[in-house]
């Protein structure tokens, strides 16, 4: 596995194999891996002759009182993960290397992002389409990864090249959990042994939800209701961020639940900030 810092270093790498007739897939990560990026990873290696890994915590989708210090880091171990999963580069930049002082230019799919994860953090959106459209520029990925946790991410890429005719496919992978539910994620270090173990009321209520509209249940607000209840009861210490079911494309929000509908939600528990989503129907 070859380490890139400079980003045209990467970005002649990525050329070469093209020429020589190998195809390229990409996975974006900020780093701290679990099973979920290692889920990522493997999935990807199956795609392409080349599988390229970034490792970067992106400045700039981190909001002014956001956990960019302190997000954890282990690029020592992430390292070794990548190479065991097959990667044949990590690209892991600075960010002077991938933002000039002077940085000017910006990417964004607003419509897509004024809601769910958006209404508190409404520049988090526009620094990972700007980066992600980096990552894809410089790689020139036939295809790229992403994991189904953040459904508003994914949902929002796709559109992202969908408008810019980007030729890379996008593919997205379901939610790797933990065995009691919880979602895998690298801020999950941040739970007390208190918190971690009423996390996973997260999920079981919204597979409450989703058992409610495979009972019969449409309405909109019955079912917010029905998990904030359980959210109360469970785990009192949570405080929801937002809880809202949306059309798992465009994410407008819905008033029944009369076809594909997605609940997507997220939650403070502690100093941990958890999302999660499920799709109630497809």
């Amino acid at each position: 596995m070859q380490i890139f810092t400079d980003p045209k270093a990467l970005a002649a790498q990525c050329r070469a194999w093209h020429a020589a007739g190998d195809d390229i897939a990409l996975v974006p990560t900020m780093g701290y891996y679990h099973a979920g990026h290692e889920d990522l990873m493997s999935y990807a290696r199956g795609l392409a002759r080349r599988l390229v890994v970034s490792l970067f915590v992106n400045p700039t989708q981190f909001g002014p009182n956001e956990d960019l210090a302190a997000y954890p880091r282990d690029a020592e171990r992430d390292s070794a993960i990548a190479a065991a999963h097959g990667a044949d580069a990590l690209f892991m930049p600075e960010p002077a290397a991938m933002y000039a002082p002077d940085h000017a230019t910006w990417v964004e799919v607003p419509e897509l992002a004024k809601g769910l994860c958006g209404i508190d953090r409404p520049i988090h959106f526009r620094g990972v389409c700007t980066v992600v459209l980096k990552l894809l520029l410089l790689t020139g990925a036939d295809v790229a990864v992403f994991g189904q946790k953040d459904w508003q991410q994914q949902a929002i890429i796709r559109r992202m090249v969908r408008d810019l005719n980007v030729p890379t496919r996008i593919e997205a992978r379901p939610t790797t959990r933990e065995a009691d539910g919880l979602a895998m994620s690298s801020r999950n270090v941040y739970l007390t042994p208190d918190e971690r173990a009423v996390a996973p009321q997260i999920r079981a209520a919204l597979l409450e939800a989703r058992e409610a509209v495979a009972a019969g249940e449409t309405d909109v607000s019955r079912l917010r209701e029905l998990v904030l209840t359980r959210w109360r009861e469970h785990m009192p210490g949570g405080k929801p961020d937002y809880l809202e079911i949306v059309h798992p494309e465009s994410l407008e929000p819905l008033q029944s639940v009369d076809g594909p509908a997605l609940m997507a939600c997220a939650v403070k528990l502690g100093k941990a900030r958890l999302i999660d989503n499920i799709l109630l129907r497809s």
